[in-house]
């Protein structure tokens, strides 16, 4: 696959170009926009190059810049003791950055990458001969191009205030320079563009997993418009409406629960029956290929043998704790299990539920003095031997995630082959509950919730039924349902929370409610007009290769 990329990547080195008469050059691999866009082979390696830019870079960047950007500014976190040692994420996570950091910059780039890639099949799929592809398969890629570069452009939406809307191929250095849209412009841009992607098949054969659906398109759409209905008051009433007929169109799916569920987050479960769109891996390394990460490195603790970069907050916890042990096996909600590892009884039972440990034989230390030397009980030194015979431990509670490990000890030095699930049908359900509830139906929206909370979490049914009421579930749904999964910063957005969660941080409201437009664009960019803000060193502080 890296060979089909890296011709399709060929062909848009015309947009990187910077001066103009290389645009007259032809390629030294005699590859050329004309003599290209032949067939539907090369259509699809195109296409393949615009899912490409969902992995941020390399193996390493797929962690270390999605889930900094994306997860370091919300309050479910907390930096592990390897992250802290990089100062653009811990900028990120503490709102002290500016627009020179590396790491949103990088995620910006790579969305307008993949743009890049989905507007060239957008211009040249048209042009490829009758007997080079079928009209059928050429108004399919049409639809998964639009689908996508709407998907690129939505998560641009969700991350700054306006944005480039770029809609078009560019081969001309001067359309380079194009300003910000206003924010109304941008949503329509997008919204039209999830629209086009409906047109998309409901499923794909065996060949083509993960490839977009039309389910992808309407569960996107459907968030586009929830999200605009709560920046837009005045077309509130339509925008959750067509949110609402957008999401009831996502069928053919269903909640898994149990290992099916856990298994979704490393790498057993792929594209299961509950997952609508997903970021693919492997571990195949053929003709030089590398779709696989280290996001189990990133993820896993210290003491699981991680790198130590991002865990679980008390505040994360507590919300999974906050109902109690009332499941329907006397345990907590299903879900804390299922993502956290954490001092309990179900992981200190003595089954080694936890790569054949309990969880106090990872997480315990012995009392040294000041000089080194390892004490007792009685604060006696003793040979680190005798400590370890006679069990003289120091236990303690740090918890970690489950999520994005893997089920062996023996796996976290291989190559991480887990995909990323992006939209999940529970996700579905859950805006499907938050439309209705908005709309003045609690008792509509209450069946969904305990559906989810019986099939994901085992619990009960919840109590309350006013709006107020069923609006405080989902919020508490929400964060239990999607740690790692980058929702949180948009959820408290939306709802009007980012400074009254985040003040104690240094968030601002009105400064850090979207991230600053990178300063190499304003700088590359006159049509912006916009003054630079003091910068960072423009270095990578990361493990990052790019």
């Amino acid at each position: 696959m890296k060979k089909l990329i890296y011709l399709a990547s060929i062909c848009c080195v015309m947009l990187f170009a910077s001066c103009e008469d290389f645009l007259t050059v032809s390629s030294p691999d005699k590859v050329t926009t004309g003599n290209f866009w032949k067939n539907l082979k090369e259509a699809e390696a195109t296409m393949a190059s615009v899912y490409a830019q969902l992995y941020h870079g390399d193996s390493y960047a797929t962690s270390e810049v999605r889930w900094p950007v994306e997860a370091f500014r919300t309050d479910l976190y907390t930096m592990g003791t390897d992250a802290i040692n990089y100062q653009t994420w811990t900028d990120i996570y503490k709102f002290t950055y500016t627009n020179g950091n590396t790491q949103f910059s990088y995620y910006y780039q790579d969305l307008y990458r993949g743009i890049n890639f989905a507007n060239q099949v957008l211009e040249y799929v048209p042009q490829i001969p009758e007997d080079g592809i079928t009209e059928a398969k050429r108004s399919e890629l049409m639809a998964e191009a639009h689908f996508m570069r709407g998907y690129y452009h939505l998560m641009l939406v969700l991350n700054w205030e306006k944005i480039i809307i770029r809609d078009k191929y560019l081969t001309d250095q001067a359309d380079l320079n194009k300003p910000l849209s206003d924010r109304i412009a941008c949503w329509n841009f997008v919204i039209d563009e999830l629209k086009s992607g409906t047109a998309l098949p409901t499923t794909r054969p065996s060949t083509e997993l993960g490839r977009a659906t039309s389910g992808a398109a309407h569960a996107y759409l459907g968030f586009a418009y929830l999200t605009r209905a709560y920046e837009e008051s005045a077309q509130e009433t339509q925008h959750l409406a067509d949110a609402l007929t957008a999401l009831n169109a996502v069928t053919g799916y269903e909640l898994v629960s149990g290992d099916a569920l856990i298994d979704m987050f490393n790498g057993r479960n792929k594209n299961c029956k509950e997952s609508i769109f997903e970021v693919q891996y492997s571990s195949n390394t053929d003709n030089g290929a590398r779709y696989y990460s280290w996001i189990h490195n990133f993820i896993a603790s210290g003491e699981l043998g991680g790198w130590d970069e991002i865990l679980p907050n008390d505040f994360l916890v507590s919300e999974f704790k906050k109902e109690g042990k009332i499941s329907n096996n006397g345990r907590y909600d299903e879900r804390i299990y299922n993502t956290l590892f954490f001092k309990d009884e179900y992981w200190n039972d003595g089954t080694g539920k936890i790569w054949g440990y309990e969880y106090d034989d990872l997480h315990y230390y012995w009392k040294v003095d000041e000089d080194g030397n390892y004490l007792d009980e009685n604060n006696n030194i003793i040979k680190k031997e005798e400590l370890e015979e006679k069990g003289v431990k120091i236990f303690y509670d740090r918890p970690s995630f489950r999520r994005f490990t893997p089920r062996e000890l023996s796996e976290m030095d291989k190559r991480c082959n887990f995909n990323i699930p992006l939209m999940r049908y529970v996700n579905v359900l859950l805006m499907k509950a938050e439309v209705l509830n908005k709309q003045g139906h609690p008792e509509q929206a209450i069946p969904i919730i305990n559906d989810i909370r019986a099939k994901h979490g085992n619990m009960p049914a919840m109590t309350g039924t006013s709006q107020a009421e069923v609006q405080v579930q989902i919020e508490h749904e929400r964060i239990i349902e999607f740690p790692l999964e980058s929702y949180r910063w948009y959820d408290l957005r939306r709802w009007g929370k980012l400074a009254e969660t985040l003040g104690s941080r240094g968030f601002v409201e009105g400064k850090h409610n979207f991230f600053p437009i990178p300063l190499w664009e304003i700088n590359a960019n006159p049509a912006l007009n916009s003054t630079a803000e003091e910068t960072t060193e423009s270095v990578s502080y990361t493990h990052l290769t790019l």
